[in-house]
């Protein structure tokens, strides 16, 4: 039986900016025709850029809610638009729909305490495009140790590899930092990557609608890592930083039980050293 895979990475439903793709719409039907293909069993989806994020939630919340086996939602927040209500847009999305972390943007503008401080308060894992700008990453993540942060891309989409490779140490050296493998053109980078920082810190990524998922996964099964290293990358890493039910998704309506709730309060960075080292072993 083919082992899961979880996409970390991908935009769903419509933008509002009509600048490019990524505005515009994220229709992701064939998307997940081709992650299926691919043998990709489950995939976080979150909005497009949007001038209202509390509403295209929503509507990632709908998409969602139309495959809950398939999908799970991140809440996508604006630094500076949403400022004052971030929190109450976090609580929404993960109480009412199950939501399984926090997205934002440099696009948009840069992260804050606001984003950090409702991640420490309600357990979440905050999946956050520097654009290049890794060293703040060495700014943010000391400050809040029990959040886990998802640096997509390797630091840069945009294949400056001056950042990637100086993201590369920043990865390696805090516990909490991580990283996807979406979008990354340079592949000796993410062998690097994967070598250096280890298979615990790499989710597989694919950048969807927009990117293929399969041609995406395609650099993970390229790389010369044991079988225990790949399920980590492809599937485990997700799975516990999410935290994912083994083998399927929560149905996006249905509110954490108060039993997880303290669970994901608590959340493995707050464990004893000797339990999170297990955690996160190669």
């Amino acid at each position: 039986m083919p082992l899961p895979v979880i996409d970390c990475h991908c935009h769903a439903g419509p933008g509002e900016g009509f600048t490019g793709p990524w505005d515009t719409d994220a229709p992701v039907s064939e998307h997940l025709r081709r992650a299926r293909d691919a043998g990709i069993t489950h995939t976080i989806v979150f909005a497009a850029f949007h001038f209202d994020y509390a509403r295209a939630n929503e509507a990632v919340a709908g998409i969602v809610a139309s495959d809950p086996a398939r999908l799970s939602g991140l809440a996508f927040v604006h630094a500076m638009r949403d400022r004052g209500r971030i929190d109450a847009m976090v609580h929404r999305a993960a109480t009412v729909h199950g939501f399984r972390g926090i997205k934002c943007h440099r696009y948009d503008g840069r992260i804050t305490r606001e984003i950090c401080d409702s991640a420490q308060r309600h357990g979440l894992p905050v999946l956050y495009d520097v654009m290049g700008e890794v060293e703040s990453v060495s700014l943010f993540a000391p400050q809040y140790p029990t959040v886990p942060f998802i640096i997509p891309h390797l630091g840069s989409f945009a294949d400056e590899w001056r950042a990637q490779r100086n993201f590369i140490d920043i990865l390696a050296s805090h516990r909490n930092v991580f990283t996807d493998t979406s979008a990354v053109r340079r592949f000796d980078l993410l062998a690097e990557a994967v070598d250096r920082a280890g298979p615990h810190k790499v989710l597989f990524g694919s950048d969807g609608p927009w990117l293929h998922a399969g041609v995406e996964l395609a650099k993970v099964r390229a790389l010369r890592i044991s079988p225990a290293a790949r399920r980590l990358i492809e599937y485990e890493n997700a799975a516990r930083l999410f935290r994912l039910p083994a083998g399927t998704a929560p149905h996006p309506h249905q509110p954490p039980p108060r039993e997880r709730i303290r669970r994901v309060r608590a959340g493995p960075w707050n464990q004893p050293r000797s339990t999170l080292q297990s955690v996160t072993a190669r």
